[in-house]
């Protein structure tokens, strides 16, 4: 193949949406799922499976909550929710959702706060076993200002793509750091005090009417209720371009700079696992035990929260510890992460029960570090 063959196969492909975008979600094809793969009987908000994104709720029922092979035509996984428990009398507040926060540095390109803030699309595929009209709401954390627009489901279990364009908000503004900039929230179940509202036409000040005005699906009506989402794409201008995929170790990189663990992936972290970190640990008396530097693989948004767990097998060890050698006995001490900045920790606990001060000893056990956007 020639090389002008080759550069005239790599813009055609560009174009067709195979290459890097400028796609302003992460891990919209919901690709990466480094905790866990599923998640059963979930009645609180917080990320369950799917990188970056959280699930929302609030009030009665209960979901499930998984990284599902059901995709339309060029993607391999969604995030499917089902109803686990259903809730049929939907009370004023309750709501349940699926949203995403964007950084606010990655915002910048957005220009709000001026004469020149751009629109943006966003699409996305969507199936439900429910038709009817859906809610999605864009909210500024800084100046907290909200934009709400809705979505027709016309057909029951079928996979259909949906484009929402949002002009730009010239009022409010989003800081440059690395904070929330953006969220969006997809509403699958929402109350009366955010849908007694208004229709919008751009950015206002947050009212609670408004937060999901228009949405009139109730997800956990029904325990057969099943809502599946990916091919998320946020990006400037007024026509949505075809999904820019991404190689899938470069969306785990962009992923792990809000998440990362020292388990293999596809291995959930915690008590039980065998240690995936080794190291020498040394006794700096005063009942200080300290280890080597570990490093995550990429710089993470903000110095994390590092939970250490200690490895299955080791009487007495659980969360917030880690076995050590001693005597030839592996015993659990209390550790957790010490020193710890964006790129990496020491680790840093109680002494091993029987060790000796400027002694080093064997020890080992597997961490995760989280600096999400809520």
């Amino acid at each position: 193949m020639s090389r002008a063959r080759t550069f005239a196969d790599l813009a055609t492909a560009s174009e067709a949406g195979s290459l890097a975008s400028p796609n302003m979600i992460i891990n919209g094809d919901m690709s990466v799922a480094q905790r866990i793969s599923a998640s059963t009987g979930q009645s609180s908000s917080g990320i369950k499976v799917i990188d970056q994104f959280h699930y929302i709720h609030s009030g009665g029922g209960t979901s499930d909550i998984s990284q599902s092979s059901t995709a339309p035509d060029g993607f391999k996984n969604s995030l499917k929710i089902e109803c686990n428990s259903a809730d049929s009398s939907l009370g004023a507040t309750e709501v349940v959702g699926i949203r995403q926060h964007i950084e606010a540095q990655h915002c910048q390109s957005l220009l709000y706060g001026t004469s020149s803030a751009k629109t943006t699309t966003l699409s996305f595929h969507v199936r439900s076993k429910q038709t009817g009209t859906y809610a999605v709401n864009l909210f500024l954390d800084d100046d907290s200002r909200q934009f709400t627009k809705t979505y027709t489901i016309s057909s029951a279990d079928t996979w259909e793509k949906k484009t929402i364009t949002f002009v730009g908000d010239t009022t409010g503004v989003i800081e440059d750091d690395n904070g929330k900039g953006l969220e969006i929230t997809w509403w699958l179940r929402a109350g009366s005090t955010y849908t007694g509202g208004d229709a919008m036409s751009g950015y206002e000040a947050f009212a609670n009417g408004d937060y999901a005005v228009g949405h009139a699906v109730d997800f956990l009506d029904d325990a057969a209720n099943e809502f599946y989402l990916t091919g998320v794409q946020l990006e400037i201008g007024e026509v949505a371009t075809p999904y820019k995929h991404e190689y899938f170790g470069d969306n785990l990189k962009r992923c792990q700079r809000y998440y990362c663990k020292s388990t293999p992936y596809g291995t959930a972290p915690g008590h039980g696992q065998d240690g995936t970190t080794n190291c020498v640990s040394i006794d700096m008396a005063s009942n200080l035990m300290r280890t080597d530097r570990f490093f995550f693989p990429t710089s993470m948004r903000a110095a994390p929260t590092v939970t250490c767990h200690a490895q299955g097998g080791v009487s007495g060890s659980g969360t917030g510890q880690w076995a050590g050698y001693i005597s030839t006995t592996w015993t659990h001490f209390a550790f957790s992460g010490g020193n710890t900045t964006t790129e990496g920790f020491c680790g840093s606990g109680s002494s091993i029960a029987g060790s000796q001060d400027g002694y080093a000893y064997w020890t080992h056990a597997n961490w995760e570090a989280t600096a999400e956007l809520g």
